[in-house]
């Protein structure tokens, strides 16, 4: 009898067996659609590592940034921190060349023991040319627009630092020879002046040592006018006009001077020429040199005669007072 019981049982599970199984299948695939449909999509941008040799670096540009998408549980997709899932490539071992490197996950922190977890990156994997790791000193350079306020003039300019050291792949730094900063602009400035200015660096693989600024001083002066001077008296200074009378063969010289335009404009060179006539102590005639004297805020360019001839003779007691171009108590004498 139970003999029985088995074939009727097993009789009638096989009654109707294809529906029984399309049964199953069916539930199985629900089952499945629902997990599916629970599960959330999460996307990120994150930084793109490179795990190199210490002695290589990349040569060519490459994807900084790789796109995450996490999928999973709602509840467990979104509490993870985007710094957790880390993106890198694996070029350790390899030498100067061009390589596809796969883009792998590693997962810490937040995104640890996360089930279920599916993870894609976009791009997959990355095309990479990497050389040999290089240093330089290069020479740094400006250019200067603008005009300063009229009346003053650039007169020099340094850069602080004057060099910069370059890092990045051989090829590259080969072909750097200096760097421009940006152009410095000096409108309106009528003193000394500095002002921090930006490195300009065109190549994305060339790394700047210690900063991408520098600083330029600027030396500002008033631009220097020069103006001449014609018929300026010459005088004799230190005569003994008691025992002398003195005639110069050259009375009035000319001088050309240089300064600020203001200090021209109220200087007027009356005292500009000068001859010392202590040493005169006979009569005849004398060849001296003249003297050019104008205020410490001025310089003479040029000046004539360099030399004249004073001719002396003995005064004459009744006109001794009357001596031309003497100055009598001051011991001078106006020709």
């Amino acid at each position: 009898m139970k003999t029985l019981d088995y074939r009727k049982m097993l009789l009638k599970i096989a009654e109707n067996w294809t529906a029984k199984a399309l049964s199953v299948v069916l539930a199985i695939l629900l089952f499945a659609f629902h997990k599916a449909s629970s599960m959330e999509e999460r996307f990120f941008s994150a930084p793109l590592r490179l795990e190199i040799d210490g002695s290589y670096t990349p040569s060519s540009p490459y994807e900084q940034t790789i796109r995450v998408g996490l999928r999973g549980e709602a509840n467990s997709v979104y509490p993870i921190l985007e710094d957790d899932i880390i993106a890198y490539i694996d070029l350790k071992g390899k030498t100067k060349g061009t390589y596809r490197i796969p883009v792998q996950i590693r997962k810490k922190g937040t995104a640890l023991g996360v089930e279920p977890l599916e993870i894609k990156v976009e791009p997959g994997e990355i095309s990479l040319t990497i050389d040999h790791k290089a240093s330089k000193t290069v020479q740094l350079k400006t250019n200067v627009r603008g005009s300063l306020r009229d009346g003053y003039q650039l007169a020099g300019w340094s850069l602080t630092p004057e060099q910069a050291v370059v890092d990045g792949p051989a090829d590259v730094i080969a072909n750097i020879s200096e760097l421009f900063t940006e152009d410095v602009e000096i409108d309106d400035h009528d003193s000394d002046f500095s002002v921090v200015v930006n490195i300009l660096n065109h190549e994305p693989l060339a790394i700047l040592r210690g900063g991408a600024t520098v600083e330029f001083k600027g030396v500002v002066q008033e631009i220097l006018s020069q103006k001449t001077y014609e018929n300026i008296p010459i005088i004799l200074k230190n005569l003994d006009s008691a025992r002398w009378t003195a005639i110069l063969n050259i009375e009035n010289g000319s001088v050309s001077v240089e300064g600020r335009q203001r200090d021209l404009d109220r200087y007027t060179a009356l005292d500009a020429f000068s001859v010392d006539c202590a040493g005169v102590q006979e009569a005849g005639s004398f060849s001296l040199p003249v003297d050019v004297n104008v205020p410490v805020y001025l310089s003479a360019t040029a000046s004539a005669p360099k030399m004249v001839v004073v001719t002396a003779q003995i005064a004459e007691p009744s006109a001794a007072g009357e001596t031309g171009g003497q100055s009598g108590d001051e011991g001078e004498m106006a020709p």
